[in-house]
C-alpha cells in the first residue's frame, strides 16, 4: 500500500513538472508572447532548474535543448525511482539502463501528445464559451501546426479538425506507443 502511494506521488509530480517543461519548450517553438501570464507562470516555475542547466547544455538551432534534456531527465529519474520500489527489477544489467533511457524518450513523446490533446480540448471549449479570451492566441499558436492539415474538415460551418486530431492522437497512444512501451517493459523483465 505504501509503495503504491509512493509510486503514485512520484509519477504525479514528475508528470506535472514534465508537462510544464514541455509547455515551456513548445511555447518557445511556437513563438508565443512571453508577456502573457501563462508564459510568465511557466517561466517562473521552471527557471530554477532550466537556467542553471543552460550553462552546460546550449540551445541547438534555436531550440531550448536544456528544457528538453531536463524533461527527459525527470522522466528517466522518475522511471528509475518507480522501478527501484519494485524488488523484482535489478539495475545491474545494462539492458535495464537501455530500457529506462528508451522509456524516458517514449514518456516525453506521450506527455507531448497529452499536452497537445489538452490544448485542443481547452481551445475547443473556449471557442464556444469565450472566443476572445486572452488565452486564445497562445492556444492557437500551440495547436495550429497540428490542426492545419485537417482545416478543410468542416460540416455545416462546424470545424471538425479538433475531433480528427483527437482521434489520431488516441490511436497513436493506443497502438504504436503502447506496443513500444510493452516492448521496453519486456526488455526490463528479460534483464532480470
Amino acid at each position: 500500500m505504501f509503495v503504491e502511494t509512493l509510486q503514485f506521488l512520484i509519477r504525479t509530480l514528475s508528470d506535472l513538472f514534465v508537462l510544464v517543461l514541455l509547455l515551456r519548450f513548445y511555447l518557445q517553438v511556437a513563438h508565443a508572447p512571453f508577456k502573457h501570464p501563462l508564459c510568465q507562470f511557466v517561466m517562473a516555475v521552471t527557471n530554477f532548474a532550466v537556467l542553471p542547466l543552460r550553462r552546460f547544455i546550449h540551445s541547438f538551432r534555436g531550440y531550448d535543448t536544456a528544457t528538453l534534456a531536463l524533461a527527459w531527465a525527470v522522466g528517466f529519474v522518475s522511471g528509475a525511482l518507480i522501478l527501484s520500489l519494485n524488488p523484482l527489477y535489478s539495475f545491474t544489467a545494462p539492458e535495464t539502463w537501455v530500457a529506462l533511457v528508451l522509456l524516458a524518450v517514449l514518456y516525453l513523446f506521450k506527455q507531448s501528445l497529452y499536452l497537445v490533446m489538452g490544448a485542443v480540448i481547452v481551445q475547443a471549449v473556449m471557442s464556444w464559451i469565450n472566443p476572445y479570451n486572452p488565452l486564445a492566441p497562445i492556444l492557437d499558436s500551440l495547436t495550429r501546426p497540428y490542426l492545419r492539415p485537417f482545416s478543410r474538415a468542416r460540416i455545416g460551418g462546424v470545424d471538425l479538425s479538433p475531433l480528427i486530431l483527437f482521434l489520431i492522437i488516441n490511436v497513436i497512444l493506443m497502438l504504436p506507443v503502447r506496443m513500444l512501451e510493452a516492448s521496453f517493459l519486456m526488455q526490463l523483465k528479460l534483464a532480470l
